[in-house]
Parts: C-alpha cells; structure tokens; sequence
C-alpha cells in the first residue's frame, strides 16, 4: 500500500506543467475581476494618523481575506512578530464588503476603505504595486548567465513557456559550491487553489536545499511557504508578493564542508533576499532537504523544482566565489 501510494506521489509531483488549464490564470489580462481587488493596501487611518498596510487575497466566488499591519506592509513598517489583523470580505450587491468589531470596511476604485459602525469615514488604504530593488539586476563580469530568454539550453529539462520563459522542473547543467545566485520568479493566480496546490516550485540550492516557492501572499511564512527552507526555517518575515506579479530571489550561499574521508566538518549557510528584504541571515542549513538530491561533498546543480503548477522563472545568473 505505502508503495503504490509513494509510486501516485510521484506520477504526480512529474505531472505536465498545466498552461492554460481552468482556474489558473498565467496573465493578468485574463485573469477575473478578483485579481483587481486582490493585492496591497498602504494608508492612514484618520483616526489616530497611523500607517496601516492590509494584504488582500482572492479565495475565489467573491470572497476575500485580508491581511492587516499595524506600521505599513511587510518590508515598509510592519515589525515581525506584530499581530497581523485578518478580516473576511465577501461581495454583496456588487460591493466587496467586511465587518469586525465597531469597523466596517469596503474596497473600491482601488482603495480599503475604513468606517465605524454607522459608516462615517476613519481613513482609507490605496493599492500599491511594489517592484523588488533587485528586480532586472544585470549580472557583473565573470558571472555565469543561466537563462537571459533565448533559450534554455544551460537547462537539462529546460523548456520555455509561451511567453518565453523557463518553465519549473529543470537542472542546471552548470554545478556550484560557494555562490551568489539572482533570479525572477512568478506564480499563477489560483484563487481557488489552497496551501501547496497555489504555485508550487522550489529553488535547490546545489539540488540539496530547497528555498520554497508558493504563492504564500498575506499568508503566515511557515517554513514550507514562500521564503521558507523547506523544513529547517521559516523567513524573519513574509516577503511574498501577490501571484502574477514578478518575485526576486538574491541568495548568497556557502557550501558545506567536508575532509578527506567524505565525513562533513561544516554546515552549509545561506543569506537570502527576497524582494530585496532580507529574510536569512547566514542561516546554518544542518541538513539538506528532502525532494532531490542528499548532502554530499562536491559541487551540486540548481534545481527548480517542478510541482505541477506553472510557476516561471528569468534572469537568472550565478557569481562562482
């Protein structure tokens, strides 16, 4: 039984890429009217004059939720570890609507708008569209350049999207030790997708440390959320951006270390950006990750793991250290 169950997990998890399948959405202008009033939110609430940021994520059938930041958004005020306020919205006669508490909230024309419970106005947040710093970086002299769009021949496995993209589910040919690796990364929108079946994928880092990809906006940052080294560490705070919008991915990595008999003397760290917010600090990776391939001595293959959704990735170059 736990072999033909382990032999479904993989069929699976090697399922083709599904482009253009119902309920995941590839590009903006054909996504439903959802994607509009799912996004980011910064403002001012009148009331006491302070920064708020909200996160508000398309569930699908007109219903919402909201994430709330006392201090602005994650990465602009928000201090991790704060509380995050959640609201539901749903649509009613047209309208994207919300109560809790003595507020009432209602999103239109691109802003959160804040009320009491009789309605009068406390304050209203304004969509914000954030494009990481990082984002497009060229790579400097003597870097390896992985994938610029002409094709994906530095890839085994590699195939482009329609768009032209490099498609989840290749090895790069080139192996690494000590890095400095950059590379873009979009999700599709799947509103009605939930946990690990929202834009799944992974960076492995020499094929041995998966760096998680998932369309995690306005969720918690666990370690198997975006951000997260799958099962050692979850991110100092949640840097996801929401679906369909371009991520980056700025990770410097130190392999591990190993003498002469092949045992290992030193654990392999990385500090990792995303969206230019540091989310690792020379984090001590004590092991690898399941997935792909096990700790060993000698350089490893970037990996992007292949879920079975459709996530892409661009620009992407390695600095050999």
């Amino acid at each position: 039984m736990k072999k033909r169950m382990l032999g479904f997990v993989l069929a699976m998890l090697a399922m083709p890429i599904a482009y253009g399948e119902d309920g995941i959405y590839l590009k903006v202008a054909e996504a439903p009217a959802d994607y509009a009033i799912q996004g980011e939110y910064s403002g001012i609430i009148d009331a006491n004059q302070e920064k708020w940021g909200a996160q508000v994520i398309a569930l699908g059938d007109g219903k919402y939720e909201s994430a709330g930041y006392r201090l602005g958004l994650p990465g602009d005020g928000y201090e991790p570890g704060e509380e995050v306020r959640r609201i539901e919205f749903r649509t009613e006669n047209g309208k994207v609507i919300a109560a809790k508490d003595e507020f009432t909230f209602e999103i239109k024309d691109k802003q959160l708008h804040v009320m009491d419970s009789s309605g009068q106005p406390l304050g209203k947040l304004t969509k914000v569209d954030r494009v990481s710093p990082s984002m497009g970086s060229k790579p400097p002299a003597g870097a390896v350049v992985l994938f610029d769009g002409k094709n994906a021949d530095a890839f085994q496995n590699g195939k482009l999207s329609p768009e032209g993209y490099l498609q989840a589910d290749c090895t790069s040919k080139e192996t690494l030790g000590d890095h400095f690796l950059h590379l873009e990364f979009m999700t599709p929108f799947k509103p009605k997708g939930r946990g690990q079946d929202r834009g799944n994928s992974g960076v492995y880092m020499q094929g041995r440390y998966e760096l998680q990809v998932l369309d995690s906006f306005g969720l918690s940052g666990e370690n198997n959320e975006c951000g997260g080294i799958y099962s050692i560490a979850k991110p100092r705070v949640n840097m996801c951006y929401p679906p369909l919008t371009w991520q980056t991915y700025d990770i410097e990595f130190q392999a591990a270390r190993y003498d002469a008999d092949g045992k290992k003397i030193k654990n392999a760290r990385a500090t990792i950006l995303h969206n230019g917010i540091k989310i690792h600090d020379d984090l001590e990776l004590k092991n690898g990750t399941p997935g792909k391939d096990p700790e060993g001595p000698g350089n490893g293959s970037l990996y992007l793991q292949g879920h079975g959704n459709p996530v892409v990735y661009r620009n992407i170059w390695v600095v050999k250290r």
